[in-house]
Parts: C-alpha cells; sequence; structure tokens
C-alpha cells in the first residue's frame, strides 16, 4: 500500500507549513500529495505551486469540483499540470452536494451520475486529442446548440492546441454512494473515499464489483486504486486525538449539506450511526454547534482514522491494506508524523 498527502483545502488561511510538509513526503518516499477545494481555495494553483518543488510525488486533485470548471476546462488544468510535473498528475474529481453546487456555482445539481459520466468522458476525449470535440449533451453539449438561449449559432468543435503529454492521464471519482461507487469502478481508473471503513469493506467491495462487471468496464481490481482519506494522529493520547477530530466529524455530518440530502451522513447512517447522524443534524440546524459535536461519540470519530502508539497505527495501517486500499491519503499536519508514517510502512 502506497502512501499519499492528503493537503486538503484551506480554511480561513493557507495551510501551515504546506512547501515543508509536501519536501517530507518526498524525501520519506509517499507516493502523491494531493490537494482539495470546496468553497474557498481551489486546487489547482496550490498543487503547482507546492508541486514545483517536487521531482518524483504524483500530484493529485482530491477533489476537483465538477460545477467549478467546464470539463474543457478542467481538462486544460490537467493537461498542463501534466506536462509542467513530467507526467505526475492524477485528476481527481466529485460532485460536491447541492448546497455548494447551487448555492456556490449556481448550477442545478440534478442527475450527478449522468453528469459524471458525461464530464469524464469529455475529459477523455480532450486528451486523447483525435479531432474536434463534441458532446451531444445533455449536460455539457459541445458546441453549444444554435438554438439554446443567448448564443450566436457560431459555435466550433475544437481541440486542444496543446498536444497532452498523456492521454491517459489517471481519472480517480470522489463517491460515497452504491451507485456512485459503482459507476466510479466501470468509468474511472481509481476510487476516492473521503470516509472509509476497514469495518465496510465488504459492502465496498460488492459496489466496486458491480461495476467492474458491467460490460465496457474501464478496469478491473487488479490494475484499480483505491484512495482512503485518514486522519492519522501517532500518540499516547488516543482521547486528546479523538477530541481534535471531533469538530470535524460533526460539521460532516451535520453541516455539510442540506438536511434532506447529505452523503456523509448516509455514509455514517452505513456504519450504524443513524441515532447520532439525526441528533447532530437536528442540533446544528438549531444553530447549537457545540452540543451537536459534544453529541458525536468517541468510535464515530475514530471509525475513519489511525489513532496511537507506532505500534497500533502499524497494526491499523496493515488493516486497511488487507481491506483492499492501495493508497492511504494521510491528512498528517507536521513533518514528524509524515516521517513516522513512512517508517511504519
Amino acid at each position: 500500500m502506497k502512501l499519499g498527502l492528503q493537503l486538503g483545502y484551506w480554511g480561513a488561511d493557507p495551510i501551515p507549513r504546506a512547501t515543508e510538509l509536501v519536501a517530507a513526503a518526498e524525501a520519506e518516499g509517499f507516493d502523491s500529495v494531493f490537494t482539495a477545494e470546496s468553497w474557498g481555495s481551489d486546487c489547482y494553483t496550490p498543487l503547482a505551486w507546492w508541486g514545483s518543488q517536487t521531482r518524483r510525488v504524483r500530484l493529485g486533485t482530491a477533489v476537483a469540483q465538477l460545477s467549478a470548471r467546464p470539463p474543457t476546462s478542467l481538462a486544460m488544468a490537467a493537461l498542463t499540470l501534466d506536462h509542467l510535473s513530467g507526467g505526475r498528475h492524477v485528476i481527481g474529481l466529485g460532485v460536491s452536494g447541492p448546497q455548494v453546487v447551487e448555492g456556490w456555482y449556481g448550477q442545478p445539481f440534478a442527475k450527478p451520475l449522468a453528469r459524471t459520466r458525461e464530464y469524464v468522458q469529455i475529459v477523455r476525449d480532450v486528451l486523447a486529442r483525435e479531432g474536434p470535440v463534441t458532446s451531444g449533451g445533455p449536460h455539457y453539449p459541445l458546441p453549444l446548440p444554435a438554438h439554446a438561449a443567448g448564443t450566436t449559432g457560431v459555435g466550433k468543435p475544437l481541440k486542444p492546441i496543446t498536444h497532452p503529454l498523456r492521454a491517459d492521464i489517471p481519472i480517480w471519482l470522489g463517491a460515497e454512494g452504491p451507485r456512485n461507487v459503482a459507476q466510479t469502478a466501470e468509468i474511472a481508473d481509481g476510487w476516492l473515499a473521503v470516509f472509509y471503513t476497514p469495518r465496510l469493506a465488504d459492502m465496498f467491495n460488492a459496489w466496486l464489483d458491480e461495476g467492474f462487471a458491467r460490460p465496457g468496464a474501464r478496469r478491473s481490481r487488479a490494475d484499480f486504486e483505491i484512495a482512503a482519506n485518514a486522519q492519522c494522529v501517532i500518540t499516547d493520547d488516543v482521547a486528546a486525538a479523538i477530541e481534535r477530530y471531533r469538530p470535524s466529524t460533526a460539521l460532516y455530518v451535520g453541516g455539510m449539506g442540506a438536511k434532506e440530502k447529505n452523503f456523509h451522513a448516509d455514509l455514517y447512517r452505513r456504519m450504524g450511526y443513524g441515532d447520532v447522524v439525526d441528533e447532530v443534524g437536528r442540533l446544528f440546524l438549531a444553530g447549537r454547534k457545540a452540543e451537536a459535536v459534544a453529541a458525536v461519540p468517541d468510535e464515530m470519530v475514530r471509525e475513519t482514522m489511525l489513532v496511537g502508539t507506532s505500534d497500533q497505527v502499524r497494526d491499523q495501517i496493515a488493516e486497511w491494506e488487507a481491506a483492499g486500499v492501495t493508497t492511504l491519503m494521510v491528512t498528517a499536519r507536521d513533518v514528524e508524523t509524515v516521517r513516522q508514517l513512512a517508517a511504519l510502512r
């Protein structure tokens, strides 16, 4: 199992000591470095900035939000970074959620699976550069139909001026539900699992196997990557580490999605925390955030993280690898943890 450094997205300010973390990951033999975006910092700018100091690690987005860029724009950014890095880019894509898509990007959220499939195909067509890129839509029609409102009717099919360094830049998809994960196994090169637990490995693998079995599936389990996010804390004080990440768990299940549609909450329900999710969501909606955080039990926080002494974390890493994870994307925030994790591989 390979190690990846997940830098994530910024909070109010840039990620502290990110340059040092990336340098440590490269020096300690990590396979990859990833950045993310929500509704603040974007993912490609810091990835290029910090990635310019590296020579070996793969540079990935986990995830770039579909609604942030038309598929041709994403393909332009991807082929550019792939050239600049000498063929080390990994495209990580995700649909985000309706609050972000409709509230921040001002676009409809409907039909996320169909949009993802169409988006990925256009990106692959751009990178293949076999001819002018066209798409019948309905989500990303190229060229824009002449009868569409506000168009001039002179849109022309185009192919990229720049020749992509690689036509097969890997595309990994963030997915949390059974249909999304199955489609990911069908059309993508890897799965970005934002909240993973080895306890549900059989369920996840069943979803993946459904996709692998579909006619025309792009890959098989043998050459498909499963990249799972995990907060990693090597410590003797497990209680303090859990307390540190309790607010994040509460935010994702209670505040990072609408009451009617929160994919993170749905996943935690599948883990068996339905009553907790309901209570945390209720408290968040009532503006009682401190109580929402306090309602999250220790085991729910610990479910998706690696925490404990070096020996305990080594055992947990082995458990995640045995469950099928091929890349462990750690959210370490200090150089010493990066070094310690590298020594535990």
